[in-house]
């Protein structure tokens, strides 16, 4: 026991790798457990009503494509320099990667920490909790999208030369042949959702945001208006999921008798600067 000990106190990065392995692992104990609730569905969405909700969804993407989207993009061209200029400074944020790189090593980070106390161990659960349901709201909606959006094969609106929003490659496994749904839509619309639900003050500026990266991918040709409008609903519909399956386990957030999920409220800025200095002592 002793010897174990003072390896342990040479090699401090072990100690820190095993912390590490055991956040990880809690974390997915957690997230594997069955759920105890059996709560009313929401806003009453049975199976029966979700089909017919994704059928609306599929009409209206198609509407859009037909209606829309070579008009759309026709338009764009036109735009001057000027106008599409900041849409391609702004474009890029709507990458995933802009967000499930810093939440993925905070989680890490946060599973490293060494909680002396019981408050600590609450506190930095709860923050592990929030951050492990960013984390999975943003990057299961893009991880399903990237796969879906190659095996649907749509071109992009001029990669064939002339404004054709029917060219279709399934299987294609290429950038060129990946335009429906928009992945910066998802994630757009997907961080809108999942950092609302836990603060909802910061709905007016992610909706600004995700509204601009919406609007950004058929400014610069990229996408059709119907690729975002797709991509809008799959990122929505995927975080919603996310915070329900933490919900119906009682992990962030709850479901009250009538269906609506709720964020639990976080910890305050004093228990948090607290456990700060306690860990900095």
């Amino acid at each position: 026991m002793s010897d174990a000990r003072d390896v342990d106190r040479e090699r401090p990065w072990l100690v820190t790798l095993r912390r590490i392995a055991a956040g990880i692992i809690d974390a997915v104990a957690a997230l594997a457990r069955p759920s105890r609730l059996y709560p009313r569905e929401p806003w009453g969405l049975t199976p029966q009503r979700f089909a017919i909700a994704a059928g609306l969804a599929v009409v209206l993407i198609v509407l859009v494509m037909i209606v829309a989207d070579a008009d759309a993009i026709n338009a764009v061209q036109r735009l001057p320099g000027a106008v599409i200029w900041p849409f391609g400074q702004i474009t890029d944020f709507g990458k995933s990667g802009w967000f499930l790189w810093p939440l993925g090593v905070l989680f890490l980070i946060l599973a490293a920490l060494p909680a002396s106390t019981r408050m600590a161990q609450r506190v930095l659960a709860t923050i592990m909790v929030r951050v492990g349901f960013l984390l999975l709201a943003i990057g299961v909606p893009g991880l399903l999208v990237t796969i879906v959006k190659r095996m649907i094969g749509r071109a992009r609106p001029l990669v064939t030369g002339v404004v054709d929003p029917f060219v279709y490659v399934p299987f294609k496994w290429a950038s060129a042949y990946a335009s429906l749904p928009s992945g910066h839509a998802t994630t757009a619309f997907s961080v809108l959702v999942a950092f609302g639900a836990l603060w909802p003050r910061a709905r007016p500026a992610l909706w600004v945001y995700a509204l601009a990266i919406v609007v950004s991918r058929v400014v610069l040709t990229a996408h059709f208006p119907s690729d975002v409008l797709a991509g809008a609903i799959a990122g929505s519909i995927g975080a919603l999921m996310v915070r329900r399956y933490f919900a119906l386990r009682r992990l962030g957030f709850s479901v009250l008798p009538d269906g609506t999920v709720r964020a639990y409220p976080g910890p305050s800025f004093k228990r948090i600067k607290a456990v700060a200095r306690a860990l900095l002592s």
